[in-house]
Protein backbone atom coordinates (compact mmCIF):
# COMPACT_ATOMS: atom_id res chain seq x y z
CA UNK A 1 0.00 0.00 0.00
CA UNK A 2 1.21 3.43 -0.90
CA UNK A 3 0.73 6.47 1.31
CA UNK A 4 -0.11 9.47 -0.83
CA UNK A 5 0.39 13.00 0.44
CA UNK A 6 -1.22 15.74 -1.62
CA UNK A 7 0.73 19.00 -1.29
CA UNK A 8 1.02 22.39 -2.93
CA UNK A 9 4.67 23.09 -3.65
CA UNK A 10 3.84 26.65 -4.71
CA UNK A 11 1.66 27.81 -1.82
CA UNK A 12 1.48 31.42 -0.70
CA UNK A 13 0.32 30.37 2.75
CA UNK A 14 3.03 29.85 5.34
CA UNK A 15 0.54 27.92 7.50
CA UNK A 16 -0.04 25.39 4.71
CA UNK A 17 3.72 25.13 4.06
CA UNK A 18 4.39 24.42 7.76
CA UNK A 19 1.65 21.80 7.92
CA UNK A 20 2.99 20.08 4.80
CA UNK A 21 6.53 20.10 6.22
CA UNK A 22 5.26 18.68 9.51
CA UNK A 23 3.48 15.77 7.80
CA UNK A 24 6.34 14.96 5.43
CA UNK A 25 9.00 15.33 8.13
CA UNK A 26 7.14 13.05 10.51
CA UNK A 27 6.57 10.38 7.84
CA UNK A 28 10.29 10.50 6.99
CA UNK A 29 11.24 10.21 10.67
CA UNK A 30 9.03 7.12 10.96
CA UNK A 31 10.52 5.75 7.72
CA UNK A 32 7.07 5.45 6.16
CA UNK A 33 7.10 5.04 2.38
CA UNK A 34 5.00 7.76 0.81
CA UNK A 35 4.60 9.58 -2.48
CA UNK A 36 4.06 13.30 -2.83
CA UNK A 37 1.48 14.57 -5.32
CA UNK A 38 1.71 18.26 -6.18
CA UNK A 39 -1.67 19.92 -6.68
CA UNK A 40 -0.15 23.30 -7.60
CA UNK A 41 1.54 22.13 -10.80
CA UNK A 42 -0.67 19.21 -11.81
CA UNK A 43 -4.38 19.73 -12.44
CA UNK A 44 -5.08 15.95 -12.45
CA UNK A 45 -3.66 15.65 -8.92
CA UNK A 46 -5.74 18.61 -7.75
CA UNK A 47 -8.95 17.18 -9.23
CA UNK A 48 -8.28 13.66 -7.88
CA UNK A 49 -7.66 15.02 -4.37
CA UNK A 50 -10.81 17.18 -4.40
CA UNK A 51 -12.98 14.34 -5.70
CA UNK A 52 -11.69 11.78 -3.20
CA UNK A 53 -11.92 13.74 0.04
CA UNK A 54 -15.24 12.61 1.58
CA UNK A 55 -18.00 15.22 1.65
CA UNK A 56 -18.20 15.36 5.46
CA UNK A 57 -14.45 16.07 5.60
CA UNK A 58 -14.54 19.00 3.18
CA UNK A 59 -14.54 22.55 4.55
CA UNK A 60 -17.65 24.71 4.18
CA UNK A 61 -16.42 26.15 0.87
CA UNK A 62 -16.09 22.59 -0.48
CA UNK A 63 -12.42 22.89 -1.44
CA UNK A 64 -10.06 20.84 0.76
CA UNK A 65 -6.65 22.39 1.39
CA UNK A 66 -3.36 20.49 1.42
CA UNK A 67 -1.97 18.44 2.96
CA UNK A 68 -4.45 15.62 2.40
CA UNK A 69 -3.35 12.07 3.14
CA UNK A 70 -4.50 8.83 1.50
CA UNK A 71 -3.55 5.18 1.80
CA UNK A 72 -3.72 4.16 -1.85
CA UNK A 73 -7.37 5.04 -2.71
CA UNK A 74 -8.54 5.28 0.93
CA UNK A 75 -8.81 8.69 2.57
CA UNK A 76 -6.87 8.94 5.85
CA UNK A 77 -7.38 12.60 6.73
CA UNK A 78 -6.13 16.15 6.63
CA UNK A 79 -3.48 17.85 8.74
CA UNK A 80 -5.70 18.21 11.83
CA UNK A 81 -6.58 14.51 11.96
CA UNK A 82 -2.94 13.63 11.28
CA UNK A 83 -1.83 15.91 14.12
CA UNK A 84 -4.34 14.32 16.53
CA UNK A 85 -3.15 10.83 15.56
CA UNK A 86 0.45 11.96 16.08
CA UNK A 87 -0.37 13.32 19.55
CA UNK A 88 -2.13 10.05 20.48
CA UNK A 89 0.73 7.89 19.09
CA UNK A 90 -1.69 6.37 16.57
CA UNK A 91 -0.14 7.50 13.29
CA UNK A 92 0.15 3.97 11.91
CA UNK A 93 -3.51 3.26 12.66
CA UNK A 94 -4.40 6.63 11.08
CA UNK A 95 -2.47 5.63 7.96
CA UNK A 96 -3.99 2.15 7.92
CA UNK A 97 -0.59 0.55 8.44
CA UNK A 98 0.65 -1.95 11.00
CA UNK A 99 3.23 -0.39 13.35
CA UNK A 100 6.77 -1.74 12.95
CA UNK A 101 7.92 -4.39 15.39
CA UNK A 102 9.07 -2.86 18.69
CA UNK A 103 7.27 0.40 18.00
CA UNK A 104 5.74 2.33 20.89
CA UNK A 105 2.92 3.39 18.61
CA UNK A 106 -0.18 1.38 19.34
CA UNK A 107 -3.09 0.35 17.23
CA UNK A 108 -6.44 1.42 18.73
CA UNK A 109 -7.46 -2.16 19.53
CA UNK A 110 -4.41 -2.65 21.79
CA UNK A 111 -5.18 0.52 23.75
CA UNK A 112 -8.82 -0.53 24.27
CA UNK A 113 -7.75 -3.97 25.53
CA UNK A 114 -5.29 -2.33 27.94
CA UNK A 115 -8.03 -0.16 29.46
CA UNK A 116 -10.35 -3.17 29.84
CA UNK A 117 -7.66 -5.14 31.71
CA UNK A 118 -7.02 -2.25 34.11
CA UNK A 119 -10.73 -2.05 34.94
CA UNK A 120 -10.86 -5.79 35.67
CA UNK A 121 -7.90 -5.60 38.09
CA UNK A 122 -9.17 -2.56 40.01
CA UNK A 123 -12.95 -2.17 39.84
CA UNK A 124 -14.10 1.39 40.61
CA UNK A 125 -16.35 1.90 43.62
CA UNK A 126 -18.24 4.96 44.83
CA UNK A 127 -15.56 5.55 47.49
CA UNK A 128 -12.86 5.65 44.77
CA UNK A 129 -14.59 8.53 43.05
CA UNK A 130 -14.71 10.60 46.26
CA UNK A 131 -11.12 9.90 47.35
CA UNK A 132 -9.00 8.11 44.77
CA UNK A 133 -6.19 6.01 46.25
CA UNK A 134 -3.06 5.67 44.17
CA UNK A 135 -1.10 2.44 43.99
CA UNK A 136 1.68 4.00 46.09
CA UNK A 137 -0.62 5.03 48.90
CA UNK A 138 -2.63 2.53 50.88
CA UNK A 139 -5.15 3.35 53.55
CA UNK A 140 -3.91 2.70 57.07
CA UNK A 141 -6.26 1.45 59.78
CA UNK A 142 -7.45 4.02 62.33
CA UNK A 143 -5.96 3.56 65.80
CA UNK A 144 -8.03 3.77 69.01
CA UNK A 145 -6.34 7.08 69.92
CA UNK A 146 -7.35 8.60 66.59
CA UNK A 147 -10.94 7.42 67.04
CA UNK A 148 -11.16 9.11 70.46
CA UNK A 149 -9.73 12.44 69.22
CA UNK A 150 -12.27 15.14 68.67
CA UNK A 151 -12.15 17.07 65.41
CA UNK A 152 -10.45 20.46 65.52
CA UNK A 153 -12.45 23.43 64.25
CA UNK A 154 -11.01 26.33 62.22
CA UNK A 155 -11.37 28.69 65.19
CA UNK A 156 -9.32 26.36 67.40
CA UNK A 157 -6.62 26.02 64.70
CA UNK A 158 -6.36 29.80 64.32
CA UNK A 159 -6.18 30.24 68.09
CA UNK A 160 -3.37 27.68 68.37
CA UNK A 161 -1.46 29.34 65.53
CA UNK A 162 -1.75 32.73 67.26
CA UNK A 163 -0.46 31.41 70.60
CA UNK A 164 2.50 29.67 68.92
CA UNK A 165 3.67 32.94 67.25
Amino acid sequence: MVIKVYLATASGSTAIKKKQQDVVGFLEALKVDYTEFDIATNEENRMWMRENVPGEKKPTNGIPLPPQIFNDQNYCGDYDTFFNAKEDNEVFAFLGLAPPAGSKMKEPSEKEEEVEHKDEEHPVTEDDEEHPVTEDEEEEPVTEEEEEEEPVTEDEEQGEAATES
